[in-house]
């Protein structure tokens, strides 16, 4: 039964017109033409691209074509925090806030655009590398973004009529910047002098200091229409903070062409889903993410995050849509079409966080233009793209309850009965680390001192050194699970590639202790993966891993681990003995070809090397690695120019490069 998820009324109507009109949702084939026009090579997200001249043969003869290092590196940081007094930028976080370079690049008529951690964009030649322009919008100035991350950024969009040409992107300070493609120039025609105040007017955002309103993913242009998310900070200890409402603008002149509240205002659908007056000033359930798009359906697929606070739903009873919602909405309108909730009333912090893969499948002999949410929880939730029904069964089953005061959580949950889980769910004996027989005792004697069990084990209160409970174990841990990295689908087989994390989060929720605070309880105390004995995680390998699901059949293929694991694990000196097989860490970064997936390793491999992996696709074995300046930071693209192939990825350093690879001439 499915009785919370409900489709737009037309649907029926509009799936009968899909059938009889084979053009309205066309197949999604990946990058097109040898170029990389999308963060997720197309609107859809699949990371494919049908390039062949690099294959199975050649890869390991790979090599570096040209590095670019991040323009970031050019400033002086003492002189910045000197020039604009919000930076203070801490002297511990210097080289974390300003070395991410998470984004794709794109490449589009033979030039590469990228945007660095600082919300620089830049313009560099695919072939030679050489930097062609750089717009700096000083987005600094305003002093660090939000989130606790500092500057970071998944990257840009970009937008052509054939006779201009466009770039943009939002910044870690609000706004939504667009400049001309062949210049680097801001657009006049676009906003106030190239830009749209996306702060200006909007519930409860606020410019700072401190910031707590930014953009931290890549826009999504459809139909001239620029779509636009946002980040909210994640662990307020106030309950009133900005809505993670969806704005999208015309692409020529910055307009708001519409608005989708994902905290439904009063007379507004879902609005009921939340306690009487609480929706009002309920924060957060932000798109913070990547969002994909069926541009012939006209469809934007947003995957919707937790509301405030993440961990404490007492202020917000109810299920709370759209929050942890996948949502279909008109690209011309912003009206909803059809939305699932993959988690009521969240107290997990289990965001919808993975760009949603549009994939054509053929189950049962029939044919469906399906979309998949890989999810922190560890499943893949698959529906048809166009009447959001489930491709298979989600069931609502019953879970544990909250015993915290004045929370109220929901009694059931949507379990997915296809395709299985691709990583571990709930926390019990049989899931502790077992290398000896001294760690497995100790690892059961944490177990015991934490409540665990369920998936949907609810946070507790936070105990003291006398209490015999010290808080709540959660498997997947509240990074996931899947997460923005995402998964990649092949058109050609069906089969969707999906890297995951196996980490423990330990959690517990305790009233806060600022005196101005308007939430009754937040975060107290939290841990990833480090709660194990004696250094070592608290669960079995693998910590990191690729599971290869047959959407066809809603079956997994294989699942294998994404390398030998972190030193941090195979150097303590519990485990330094041990001959221990590849255990994994992380997510990998995935790029898939007619012939290959390729991964950005998440970890080193045994010699401690940086290193770019291609993999059987049918069965994961490694082909082959080559080894990089740095470890992988972004999702890997891969294009043509002047009769080369490339495969160019950001990669970490001190300032963080691009660097591409091509075939030996």
């Amino acid at each position: 039964m499915m009785t919370r998820q409900m489709t737009h009324p037309l649907m029926r109507s509009l799936a009968l017109f899909a059938c009889l009109c084979g053009s309205t949702a066309h197949a999604q084939h990946g990058a097109s033409e040898g170029e990389w026009r999308h963060y997720g090579g197309d609107a859809g997200s699949t990371k494919y691209s049908s390039l062949s001249q690099i294959e199975a043969s050649n890869f390991a003869d790979l090599e570096i074509a040209w590095r670019w290092k991040s323009i970031d590196g050019q400033f002086d940081l003492e002189r910045l925090k000197h020039e604009y007094p919000n930076l203070q930028v801490k002297n511990d976080i210097e080289a974390v806030t300003v070395s991410r370079m998470k984004g794709a690049p794109l490449m589009i008529d033979g030039v590469l655009y990228v945007l660095t951690a600082m919300y620089q964009a830049a313009a560099i030649d695919a072939v030679t590398g050489q930097m062609l322009w750089s717009y700096d919008p000083k987005s600094y100035a305003s002093g660090i973004p939000t989130m606790m991350l500092g500057f970071s950024s998944r990257g840009l969009a970009y937008w052509s009529d054939g006779r201009k040409s466009r770039v943009l992107w939002g910044t870690g300070d609000g706004y939504l910047i667009s400049v001309d493609a062949r210049t680097g120039k801001p657009d006049a025609d676009f906003g106030h002098a190239g830009r749209v105040d996306l702060i200006d007017g909007f519930p409860r955002a606020r410019r700072g200091p401190p910031i707590n309103y930014s953009v931290t993913s890549a826009p999504l242009i459809v139909r001239d229409t620029v779509v636009v998310g946002s980040a909210v900070t994640d662990q307020p200890y106030k309950n009133e903070m900005p809505p993670g409402h969806v704005r999208a603008f015309d692409v020529r002149t910055g307009h708001l062409r519409w608005i989708f509240r994902t905290v439904p205002q009063r007379g507004e659908f879902g609005y009921a889903t939340w306690a009487p007056g609480t929706a009002e000033h309920a924060g957060n359930a932000n798109v913070w993410s990547l969002m994909s798009a069926d541009e012939s359906l006209g469809y934007v697929y947003l995957p919707i995050g937790s509301p405030t606070n993440d961990f404490y739903g007492g202020h917000r009873h109810g299920d709370n849509l759209f929050a942890n919602s996948l949502v279909a909405v008109d690209v011309e309108t912003g009206k909803r079409q059809w939305h699932f909730q993959l988690v009521h009333h969240d107290l997990w912090d289990s965001d919808a966080a993975a760009a949603p893969n549009l994939v054509d499948i053929t189950v049962d002999g029939q044919p469906i233009k399906a979309v998949a949410q890989a999810a922190k929880k560890g499943w893949v939730y698959v529906f048809d793209r166009v009447t959001g029904e489930p491709v298979w069964p989600i069931e609502e089953r019953p879970v544990p309850q909250s015993d915290v005061p004045g929370e109220r959580s929901s009694q059931t949950q949507p379990f997915p009965t296809k395709p299985p889980a691709f990583e571990r769910q709930g926390l019990t004996v049989d899931d502790l680390i077992d290398f000896t027989p001294e760690l497995r005792h100790e690892a059961e004697a944490i177990l015991q001192r934490h409540r665990h069990g369920s998936i949907f084990e609810p946070p507790s209160l936070a105990g003291n050194a006398k209490d015999s409970m010290q808080g709540t174990l959660n498997l997947p841990s509240y990074i996931g699970g899947a997460n923005w990295h995402g998964a990649a689908f092949d058109p050609e087989t069906g089969i969707l590639y999906v890297p995951s994390t196996t980490r423990v989060t330990r959690s517990a929720i305790a009233a806060p202790t600022q005196s101005d605070a308007t939430l009754n309880y937040v975060r107290d105390y939290y841990a990833i993966g480090g709660v194990g004995p004696q250094g070592l995680p608290l669960t079995k390998p693998p910590y990191g891993r690729i599971t290869a699901i047959d959407l066809n059949e809603g079956e997994i293929i294989w699942q294998r681990p994404n390398g030998p694991g972190s030193p941090r694990i195979r150097l303590q000196p519990a485990a330094a003995s041990l001959d221990l097989p590849d255990v994994g860490s992380g997510w990998d970064h995935l790029l898939l070809t007619r012939s290959l997936l390729i991964s950005g390793q998440s970890g080193p491999n045994r010699q401690n090397e940086a290193v770019l992996v291609a993999r059987d696709k049918l069965s994961g074995a490694v082909i082959a690695e080559i080894v990089l300046p740095g470890r992988v930071q972004g999702p890997p693209i891969t294009y043509m120019a002047r009769g080369d192939q490339y495969i160019a990825m950001a990669i970490a350093g001190s300032p963080p490069e691009i660097v591409a690879l091509r075939l030996p001439h």
